[in-house]
């Protein structure tokens, strides 16, 4: 019994040490610039936001923003791929000092975090195989419908019409595994973020079809701690600069052949 009380007492402490540590996380802008550096967390799988090309280098768009932001501030900028089921966890823990790779803007998700300004509309796009029977979202009753684990799309899939009609959601840990799948046949349709799925198509054409029908439109921003509100108007700040002097853009332009960034 003392045993057991004694590893129950020095758990506690660790526990507590850990929140300790907590208040001392970086918050603002001050705090990065006297560290140094900044971590950003990422599913690196998530192309055009950020992901990794043939040579295994990690590049997109949202990559390129933190690169420009990071410069600006003189700020060494590290990328931190993460599991996103355990994104908020990983916030929290220190792990990384922001979540920034295409990140929507939900209600549930604004109790947990502090969001940037949005910078990018999305849609919950419907993807299925070329030539496939399936047209509307009504379509999809009895069949199986793959969505990311904890991702926007699982959240718009649950809350939709459609769900208690479905023959079965199945999650997976990337959107790569959801089209493979896709492609197997193991799955019948993809919910996606349409900003990835359209990328997606784009360089495998006629592999994928998507449908007119979606669930629905929503915003993409950058997720902070909820006691770094004061980092997150910096970053603000700094975003604005790049809209207004055309560096986003430019980054825009680089990865979807025009200007999407929201002002």
């Amino acid at each position: 019994m003392k045993k057991l009380l004694l590893i129950g007492i020095a758990i506690l402490g660790v526990f507590g040490l850990a929140a300790c540590g907590n208040n001392d996380l970086p918050q603002s802008l001050k705090d990065i610039e006297d560290r140094g550096y900044m971590i950003v967390g990422l599913d690196d799988t998530f192309a055009p936001m950020g992901f990794r090309d043939n040579s295994g280098n990690l590049v997109g768009f949202d990559v390129d923003l933190a690169k420009e932001v990071g410069m600006r501030l003189g700020v060494e900028v590290r990328f931190q791929p993460i599991d996103w089921d355990a994104k908020v966890l990983e916030l929290n823990a220190g792990t990384i000092d922001m979540i920034w790779n295409g990140l929507t803007i939900t209600e549930s998700r604004l109790e947990e975090m502090a969001f940037s300004n949005p910078y990018l509309a999305n849609t919950q796009m419907i993807m299925v195989k070329a030539g496939s029977d399936i047209a509307v979202m009504n379509d999809l009753a009895g069949l199986k419908l793959g969505v990311q684990i904890s991702s926007a799309a699982e959240d718009a899939v649950n809350a939709s019409d459609i769900f208690d009609d479905l023959g079965e959601l199945v999650k997976f840990d990337t959107y790569n595994s959801a089209l493979l799948e896709l492609q197997n046949g193991t799955v019948d349709a993809v919910v996606i973020d349409e900003i990835m799925g359209r990328y997606i198509m784009s360089q495998n054409e006629g592999v994928y079809e998507a449908l007119e029908d979606n669930f629905g439109e929503e915003e993409y921003g950058i997720g902070f701690r909820l006691e770094s509100s004061a980092l997150r108007d910096e970053i603000n700040a700094i975003l604005n600069e790049m809209i207004e002097d055309g560096t986003a853009a430019e980054i825009s332009e680089k990865w979807f052949d025009e200007d999407i960034f929201l002002t």
